[in-house]
């Protein structure tokens, strides 16, 4: 007896509405590659925040990444962020829901948001460098993270 295929049991959409889905995703979401090539070339029209504790930050966070624990998100707090920037989000990792809290609370205060793919966890297991302290650092210019194939 012949085995159904799984995969083909739903036939995927049009090419054009896989278009549309996937250039969507890829604007609510980047990785620590995107994320780290921008910082490493001081690309100014992000900024990227760490959605922790301070102590979980002070602990490790991304070089250049300021800490602001979505906890302490609202209209008061955000009043001086740069309405003109898109902030990544990150928080440990794909157990942690604080990037998606933080993300929420920015882009309902009307800000431009995306989240960073598997957070701390998925930097730190591409060979990205980590700061510590209540300083958010720079990523090094001449760092090399083993390159993942994805660019």
């Amino acid at each position: 007896m012949p085995h159904e295929s799984k995969v083909l049991a739903f036939p995927p959409p049009s090419p054009h509405l896989s278009e549309q889905y996937l250039h969507t995703k890829l604007s609510f979401y980047s990785d620590a590659w995107d994320v780290a090539e921008d910082l490493r070339h001081q690309i100014s029209g992000m900024v990227v925040i760490d959605t922790r504790s301070e102590q979980h930050y002070q602990a490790g966070h991304i070089p250049g990444a300021v800490s602001f624990p979505h906890r302490l998100m609202n209209e008061q707090s955000t009043a001086r962020l740069d309405r003109d920037k898109v902030y990544v989000t990150y928080c440990d990792g794909i157990g942690c829901n604080g990037s998606t809290q933080g993300a929420y609370k920015l882009a309902r205060l009307g800000f431009h948001v995306k989240e960073l793919i598997g957070g701390l966890d998925f930097w730190l297991r591409d060979g990205h460098p980590q700061a510590k302290g209540t300083e958010a650092g720079v990523y090094p210019a001449n760092w090399q993270a083993e390159d993942c194939g994805c660019d």
